[in-house]
């Protein structure tokens, strides 16, 4: 995968405060918004009306992903922990829908080849999605914020089989000191395709705090960082998703879903070896500390 190099710039901002006793948003300023869904995780335990887990990777389960020992809800934020069992690495992967591929087939289903669906929590299409939250600290694992869809590559059309909206990744940052935005669709086979990543210079912010956000709309998807704009991406280059995605807070330990889908392994056993080195090197505790998630639509 390619990745354009580009620069975070200075645009337009507006600060909304639409949750009292809450962080305020940064939104851009050349439009009005409305927020329609959120999540400030107050309490003292995940939303499940709200988020799924994502435990299934292609059919299988996954040797790296957990439910609720990953996690834990407190002081107005949700950690997504970096979990260390003997010399395997585990961590959560939350969405608010699932992808049809990743369930396991049914075996009373005769030919059809996938489980039954998850039901969705929410699914929406354009508008702006923001998350606040504070980065991981070891190399070896990788927190994202992004959209997707259920059967993504299953339509010739993207418009219509929905795009992989990555709003922020952070793979990048401890090696090379870059963080990561862009859309890929086609699915993750032959005919997957990627406009080119985005990458653009980590900054440390004064108190650790990140906002990162994207503007879908139906020309296209512009991409921000901490107030500032980081790159656009529309037709020709890269088509635009017209159906409802579901969104994703993710942690994802390098070196066992790559490993486990080549060997078909499942099983609480089958990841063994697979960590990568940074994550025996690790310093825990570590987590992805998520402030919260919110969605608006413009209002018009």
């Amino acid at each position: 995968m390619a990745f354009q190099p580009t620069q975070l710039k200075e645009c337009n901002i507006r600060r909304e405060n639409p949750v009292p006793d809450h962080a305020e948003s940064l939104l851009p300023a050349d439009k009005k918004w409305k927020l329609v869904w959120h999540d400030e995780f107050d309490g003292n335990a995940l939303d499940e009306s709200k988020w799924n887990f994502r435990t299934y990777f292609w059919g299988k389960k996954s040797p790296t992903w957990i439910e609720h020992e990953g996690v834990s809800v407190s002081d107005g934020t949700i950690k997504l922990h970096l979990v260390r069992k003997g010399d395997d690495f585990f961590s959560s992967h939350l969405q608010t829908g699932g992808m049809v591929f990743d369930k396991p087939k049914d075996p009373d289903a005769r030919f059809w080849p996938f489980g039954k669906k998850e039901p969705a929590k929410f699914m929406h299409s354009f508008g702006y999605y923001e998350c606040r939250c504070k980065l991981p600290k070891n190399s070896g694992w990788h927190a994202a914020f992004w959209l997707q869809a259920p059967g993504i590559g299953s339509h010739p059309d993207a418009a219509v089989a929905g795009v992989e909206c990555d709003i922020m990744e952070n793979y990048r940052q401890h090696t090379e000191g870059e963080m990561i935005c862009g859309n890929g669709w086609g699915g993750y086979g032959a005919e997957s395709q990627w406009a080119g990543h985005f990458s653009y210079p980590y900054e440390e912010t004064e108190d650790g705090w990140h906002y990162y956000g994207v503007d879908w709309s139906e020309d296209g998807y512009t991409f921000y960082a901490d107030g500032k704009l980081v790159g656009r991406q529309a037709p020709p280059q890269c088509p635009v998703s017209r159906i409802e995605q579901f969104l994703l807070i993710s942690t994802e330990c390098h070196g066992y879903n790559r490993v486990f889908g080549k060997r078909g392994e499942a099983g609480e056993n089958s990841a063994k070896t697979t960590a990568v080195p940074e994550l025996l090197a690790a310093k825990l505790p570590d987590c992805f500390e998520v402030d919260f998630v919110r969605v608006y639509d413009e209002v018009k």
